[in-house]
């Protein structure tokens, strides 16, 4: 519980009142209160300030700052500043400057061009934070620490290679070791000495577009830099909780992100905080699979929106506008997905450089009297009426699927079979089948628990972990559901084939080998022929990219390939393992394949929809403790849905009214049942 201090959905953003002077942030403190708007994160980027130099720190103007936002009844979101390091401070100890991937030492500039292994930036960031905790531990206004802002970026140093090798040492033990994990007997690549290893970059084993001629050493690089910028924030958490016992500790996560696995950092941040920017042509599952995904990290808790743009973004090509009502409904959906707090990048607008032309509640004008602010006002208001209902509530799904960073950084650093083999897009395909046909999913880590799931679906399992396929066996053998699919179960942690025959470790218990992989070109596919119609799926269906061409050992074969040399080859299979069923799906089908065959999956399960699918209307449902469920009915469509409700009947949390039987949604409007 992390509102205990303001028990309701929080609404803000970020605000920066250090660009500006009194008298307007006197304007914005009034029209806060107009919007709704009662939490502020401040000194997000503001190290500079508060220390001009090595021996100086002055935190007077973030004293005025936060005493006139709580006595203006607005709650802070404290950032510790390390985002960005200050000038003098890159001038004088230049190793807190990156090396990038190209080999270039970086000037001071830009944001997050701090080296994560610099020894100068540790202890500075470190002290600050250190030091803000000790000032503002017992302010009535501070609700959580916010360390630092969106993580990311790779560094190549000489400070980085050290602790690279040093990271290695603690994993590996001996030369011995990793030689063999590494398979270095490859291309002369023997190691003799911890000192002859390098970071893998465009001076080395890289090129761009995560081309690598050495996938161990360029898969434990990224695990290194994922646990070197973890440790960063890990200094700075410890720094705050010597001082501040109580209150939580969050860092802005961004997604899908992919240079960092965040399932690692899960455990150290007290609330999952993320940074929702979808485009206006991003597919609406996505968005919802990305909040799914956010919410599995801390095993469904729920989290908090930290950042999204009330109207446009500024640095895609082409910056949209969000559509009169897109800002709310995209908004609810965070809600309905398990966010416990809306809040905006940026409650006014900066008045020069890069973010100028990023959208906030409070545009250039300076003034109320805009579209996006009254938007912003009336959700405001809404999300005040919901909060004693809705927050701590829950998400409950039957159905997992599998997300695993360190899988997506082997197969797409792997040098084949496609370059087309893209992980987020395949499992966002099985993704979106569910969501099409209001299925609820949790997206889980391979070190989440299986038994609380029905069916369990991780796509493209290239990497199996040490002991994962025993606790899938256990899982399956129980009586769960396992699919898995082409391209899966091909190499261990350290990026090294299975011996023996693919899906390697999962063989037994899918009940199949693949011999060989075919790769289609982007004008090739083939088609899966179902040997009987089953249920929703009736006929041949599209697929492409990869064709693993497979062998049945006691597996039963569903349907088979429909033309090409493995014409009549198995193309699906179910492998009857104890009391369960594990399905393999040897290529990349088209989604009416995947629609049928996850609804058969989830028919067979008992798993139902709350209400019929309608196309462009998303639902979820969130339950709290005393078991009272809130139905999300999201219309994302451009214009008005009728939707049938079956047995669902209640109270609209949002107008109040009572619906049942049938209820027409205006284009973007919500409605959110208490059943």
């Amino acid at each position: 519980m992390i509102h205990a201090k303001l028990p309701k959905i929080w609404y803000g953003g970020d605000y920066n009142p250090e660009q500006w002077d009194k008298e307007v942030m006197d304007e914005d403190l009034r029209m806060f209160k107009l919007a709704g708007i009662d939490v502020a994160t401040i000194n997000v980027f503001s190290w500079a300030l508060s220390q001009p130099n090595e021996d100086t720190y002055d935190f007077t103007w973030l004293d005025d700052i936060i005493d006139r936002l709580h006595a203006n009844g607005t709650y802070v979101c404290l950032a510790t500043s390390t985002g960005a390091h200050p000038a003098w401070m890159a001038k004088k100890y230049p190793d807190v400057c990156r090396v990038d991937f190209e080999g270039r030492k970086h000037k001071f500039g830009k944001r997050h061009n701090s080296c994560p292994n610099s020894p100068t930036y540790r202890t500075y960031s470190e002290r600050i934070a250190e030091k803000l905790a000790e000032r503002y531990n017992n302010h009535e206004a501070v609700l959580i620490w916010h360390v630092s802002n969106e993580y990311g970026g790779y560094c190549y140093c000489d400070n980085c290679a050290d602790a690279f090798r040093t990271w290695l040492q603690e994993r590996y033990t001996t030369l011995d070791q990793l030689n063999k994990a590494w398979y270095t007997g490859f291309w002369g690549h023997t190691f003799y000495d911890w000192e002859e290893i390098v970071p893998p970059n465009a001076l080395s084993e890289e090129e761009p577009g995560d081309r690598s001629f050495f996938q161990s050493i360029s898969l434990d690089y990224r695990r290194f830099m994922s646990d070197s910028l973890l440790d960063c924030y890990k200094l700075e958490y410890n720094a705050i909780r010597r001082h501040s016992p109580q209150l939580p500790i969050t860092t802005n996560l961004m997604g899908l992100y992919k240079p960092l696995d965040y399932f690692k950092w899960a455990p150290y941040l007290d609330v999952i905080s993320w940074d929702n920017y979808p485009s206006l042509d991003t597919p609406v599952s996505l968005t919802s699979m990305t909040h799914d995904l956010m919410r599995g990290l801390k095993d469904g808790q729920p989290f908090m929106l930290m950042e999204q743009t009330p109207s446009q973004q500024n640095w895609q090509k082409y910056n949209s506008l969000k559509r009169p009502g897109v800002m709310k409904l995209w908004s609810y959906q965070a809600v309905a997905r398990g966010a416990d707090t809306i809040l905006f990048f940026q409650l006014r607008r900066s008045a020069g450089s890069c973010e100028k032309f990023h959208g906030a509640v409070i545009e250039h004008v300076g003034h109320e009297h805009t579209r996006v602010f009254r938007e912003c006002a009336e959700l405001g208001h809404e999300l005040e009426r919901l909060s004693d209902k809705v927050l701590d509530a829950r998400v409950k799904a039957r159905v997992a699927i599998v997300f695993d960073w360190e899988n997506r950084w082997a197969i797409e650093l792997s040098s084949g079979p496609t370059i087309d083999l893209k992980y987020v897009d395949e499992v966002h395909k099985y993704y979106d089948a569910l969501f099409q046909q209001n299925i609820q999913v949790d997206l889980i880590g391979t070190d989440t628990d299986l038994t609380g799931y029905d069916i369990v679906i991780a796509p493209v399992l290239y990497m199996v972990k040490e002991g994962y396929a025993k606790r899938v066996e256990q899982f399956v053998h129980a009586g769960g559901t396992f699919l898995t699919t082409f391209f899966s179960g091909i190499v261990n942690e350290h990026d090294r084939v299975t011996l023996g025959g693919y899906p390697g470790e999962l063989r037994t218990v899918l009940g199949i080998w693949a011999e060989e992989i075919d790769a289609l070109f982007p004008d090739q596919s083939n088609r899966i022929q179902l040997n009987e119609q089953w249920g929703g799926l009736n006929g041949n269906y599209q697929c492409g990219i990869l064709c693993d061409l497979i062998h049945a050992e006691g597996a039963e074969v569903k349907a088979v390939y429909g033309k090409d040399f493995y014409q009549g080859m198995p193309a699906l299979t179910v492998n009857k393992y104890g009391a369960g069923q594990a399905w393999y799906v040897a290529s990349s089908p088209e989604p009416a394949f995947l629609q049928g065959l996850l609804g058969n999956l989830c028919q067979d399960k008992g798993i139902t929809a709350p209400i019929p699918p309608v196309p462009g209307v998303e639902v979820s449902t969130r339950t709290n403790e005393q078991n009272e469920s809130f139905v999300f009915i999201l219309n994302h469509n451009d214009q008005a849905a009728t939707i049938s409700l079956g047995d669902l009947k209640g109270t609209d949390l949002i107008s109040g009214d009572f619906v049942e039987q049938e209820a027409t949604l205006a284009a973007k409007q919500v409605l959110i049942i208490e059943k």
